[in-house]
């Protein structure tokens, strides 16, 4: 046996020549130390693993960027130092599912270095929340320097996919971001899009997405081996997928986590990694409720087209204003106003005015119309994905939008997965997915100018939501899932669950105009395909379900006429809130949200279901102790069910207080609306 002093001198000696490093691991906890997230450098490959209470639910998952020109993760790297701390602020939203927002997190900030004991030029953040984490790198090198990504090595490896349920839809495919939730194992997971969620067999669940997301590639998750899933950035038109600087930053790769679904839904993670707001006063971005000119094109009732069907004519403009004056809406939507509709407009982006109406719409006529009603009218521009195009004319229609009082756009970029149109400097048109590099940065560049002129912007067909909104609160809402319209003409409709799966997958990551509140929900009879598959009270039901602080009465007008009872729900609903809680569910099945109006001591109730019937208690603890409510009850009716008799309504009222439970019977694919009026 050797002497311990030699052993020692040979391990020493063997150092000096072959530069032997022992493996680190270094670990970040959540401040109520239940989630941990251990960083290793074993075998000279960056990973993580994470458990939360005790419980491993991430397994060892490689972490890293391949560049063009550099070696990037592929070489040897070790971890070289590290800076912990913690942060525990609150901040106040202008506008919000809650009006102040708590940031107490741990971070963990790691710099590298190269198997020559050389400073690698990207590093790592890490920060864990008691309802989750997020990592992102950081480059390091000069803001003069190019630096091409052509892969991201990030994985989030699981332990049994195959017990795994799995909520998601289909990435890099034709129809962007709508489609409907597939409810499977992991197992059956191939490209998928994020918001992606999943329930461990052990019970946790799990949501991944990113956060601040600029200047970087949307991140898709691609399934290698069983279980594995690998971020598959969305690629540039020449393959690339982000081209940028050395002093880069990419988007949080996040991860909430909770020990059951209702957690999920009260995290504020994706929120807390972006950055506070740059705009300044925001005063004129004005969250509310609005009707419009829109559901009768899908109905084929209008068209946006010209002609004797046209939708938006002034004459109509003016009777929706009225409307919109009675009962107490914000704003008036008009699509099809400017030139451009005529033909197949699907395809014919070029041609879209953003500045020019048709002869039977008078801009100036029905904003003074509006003004002397006390209605803004939300403008639309529609751009086929044609976006060099409207970007040539963005601040000329801004200008114009501005001028006759308009503070909201709805934006639309309807155009194939793959196919926004794009001319580059050398003046070649280049053919983009929506959510690759160059698009994302145009998506924020209209905020961007809209915000100049003091314009909100309601993206449809956009970029995933990913917290921007705390950075530019003029990105007041966007679409990016499959809402309201396809149950007019998709094929298939909406099913029963979809808006149940939208709760734990899309509206995770921030505010969705799904346009609910549609009234007669057979337009062409119950045993027709296209048809809204609700209730009733699950329509109301969505107006606080589903958040937006912009919301719309989508439905013709005439439909609320012919059932004020109901619509009054709609009327006293608001869109801006003090402070929110999901008080009961379970993934893709059900849902119970209550929620505190903004200044007001009134709460609000809205609870939907799938295709199955529910019988649900539900305690009003949330309620302050002391006082006494009026609930004004909106529920299904006995014999209520989506297929046969959907507009089975009961309205109840009733006195409650802190103490008191309710029960809330859910008809198939029905649901609650409750307003508590304090007394």
């Amino acid at each position: 046996m050797l002497n311990p002093k030699i052993m020692v001198g040979c391990l020493l000696l063997a150092a000096s020549f072959t530069s032997v490093s022992f493996a680190k691991n270094v670990k970040v906890t959540s401040p109520n130390k239940a989630l941990v997230v251990e960083i290793s450098d074993e075998g000279d490959v960056l990973s993580y693993q994470v458990s939360l209470n005790g419980q491993r639910i991430l397994k060892p998952s490689k972490l890293g960027l391949l560049f063009r020109e550099k070696a990037g993760f592929a070489q040897p790297l070790s971890i070289a130092k590290t800076q912990s701390g913690q942060l525990d602020t609150t901040w106040e939203q202008p506008w919000g599912e809650r009006k102040f927002v708590r940031d107490h997190h741990n971070y963990l900030m790691i710099s590298l270095k190269t198997g020559d004991n050389q400073d690698f030029d990207v590093s790592m953040h890490f920060k864990v929340f008691d309802d989750g984490f997020g990592f992102r790198y950081e480059g390091q090198g000069s803001a003069s320097e190019e630096v091409a990504v052509i892969d991201d090595l990030t994985e989030f490896v699981f332990e049994s996919p195959e017990q795994t349920q799995s909520l998601w839809i289909p990435s890099r495919a034709w129809n962007r971001y709508e489609f409907l939730y597939e409810n499977t194992s992991m197992d059956k997971i191939d490209r998928v899009h994020t918001p992606a969620t999943f329930k461990l067999p052990t019970g946790e669940h799990i949501s991944i997405h990113e956060a601040a997301l600029v200047n970087f590639a949307a991140m898709t998750l691609d399934q290698q081996r069983t279980g594995t899933l690998k971020s598959d950035l969305t690629p540039r038109f020449d393959g690339l997928k982000v081209l940028t600087k050395g002093d880069f930053k990419s988007s949080w790769r996040t991860v909430q986590v909770s020990k059951d679904a209702v957690g999920l839904l009260n995290s504020d993670l994706i929120l807390n990694l972006n950055e506070p707001n740059k705009l300044g006063d925001v005063s004129w971005v004005e969250p509310g409720k609005y009707i419009g000119i829109w559901w009768g094109m899908h109905l084929d009732v209008n068209t946006w087209g010209s002609g004797p069907k046209h939708g938006a004519t002034t004459e109509r403009t003016k009777e929706y204003l009225d409307f919109a004056a009675k009962y107490g809406f914000d704003g008036v939507l008009v699509e099809g106003w400017n030139l451009g509709w005529d033909g197949s407009w699907f395809d014919n982006g070029d041609v879209f005015s953003f500045t020019q109406s048709y002869d039977d719409f008078d801009l100036s006529a029905v904003s003074t119309h509006a003004k002397s009603k006390g209605v803004r009218l939300v403008g639309h521009h529609e751009t086929s994905g044609s976006i060099s195009n409207y970007e040539a004319q963005m601040e000329e229609a801004y200008a114009l939008y501005q001028k006759h009082g308009v503070r909201q756009v709805k934006t639309g970029y309807v155009a194939d997965g793959g196919n926004i149109k794009r001319i580059d400097e050398k003046g070649i048109a280049r053919k983009e997915w929506h959510d690759s590099q160059l698009v994302i940065n145009h998506y924020l560049h209209s905020i961007q100018r809209a915000a100049e002129y003091q314009i909100s912007i309601n993206t449809h067909e956009p970029i995933k939501d990913t917290g921007l909104r705390r950075t530019y609160p003029n990105w007041i809402s966007r679409e990016g899932a499959r809402g309201q319209e396809f149950n007019a003409w998709g094929s298939p409709p909406n099913d029963p669950a979809h808006t149940v799966e939208l709760v734990y997958t899309r509206m995770l990551s921030g505010p969705m105009d799904f346009t609910p509140g549609i009234f007669n929900l057979a337009f062409e009879g119950l045993d027709a395909e296209n048809r809204v598959q609700t209730t009733l009270a699950k329509q109301l039901a969505l107006y606080v379900v589903l958040y937006s602080p912009i919301q719309m009465a989508a439905d013709l007008i005439e439909h609320y006429e012919q059932n004020l009872p109901a619509f009054q729900f709609i009327q006293d609903v608001p869109t801006d809130w003090q402070q929110s809680r999901a008080l009961a569910g379970e993934l893709g099945q059900y849902v119970v949200f209550a929620r505190q109006q903004r200044d007001s001591q009134d709460w609000f109730l809205g609870a939907i279901t799938d295709d199955k019937k529910r019988r649900v208690e539900v305690s009003l603890d949330f309620l302050p102790p002391g006082a006494v409510f009026e609930a004004q009850i909106y529920q299904d009716g006995k014999d209520a069910n989506w297929r046969d008799n959907p507009y089975d309504l009961d309205i109840i009222k009733r006195q409650v207080k802190h103490s008191d439970s309710l029960t809330l019977n859910l008809a198939s694919s029905g649901g609650v609306a409750i307003r508590f009026k304090a007394l």
